[in-house]
């Protein structure tokens, strides 16, 4: 690691955990994108590549993950997102941290990044020449 990760430091803001475990932590967003934004952390210094998780890593996150989600769909909102932003093209600053974490984020069609004003369509029909460019490049045979 050759850059500050706030995510590793003992000052971690321990006021913000909710949850804790052998592997990794579960913490309110600071900076936040809307009210219950959560982020989920493993205690171990991963960048972003999945695979580099242990498999208790994985079982930890991932337990902690739906944990939350049922939290937040049954006492915050009818919609939860779960996301994980792997950009090792950007520098570290106050809203990106090259440190493995997803994003739990209550949901619902008035919210902030859902709302009449900020909806634009973001999606695109699939070509053909791409499906079959990229199902050559992802799916090789042996």
């Amino acid at each position: 690691m050759t850059q500050y990760c706030p995510f590793c430091t003992s000052a971690r803001a321990e006021d913000r955990v909710l949850k804790e475990g052998k592997y990794a932590y579960v913490i309110f967003s600071n900076p936040r994108l809307m009210p219950g934004h959560l982020l989920v952390i493993p205690k171990r210094h991963v960048e972003g590549r999945l695979r580099e998780l242990s498999q208790e890593e994985r079982d930890e996150i991932f337990d902690f993950l739906i944990e939350f989600q049922v939290k937040i769909l049954e006492k915050l909102a009818r919609g939860c997102d779960v996301r994980q932003n792997y950009k090792p093209y950007v520098e570290n600053n106050r809203t990106h941290v090259d440190h493995m974490h997803f994003h739990l984020l209550p949901r619902g069609l008035d919210d902030e990044l859902h709302g009449a004003e900020n909806h634009k369509p973001l999606y695109r029909d699939l070509p053909e020449e791409e499906k079959t460019r990229l199902t050559s490049l992802l799916v090789q045979t042996s």
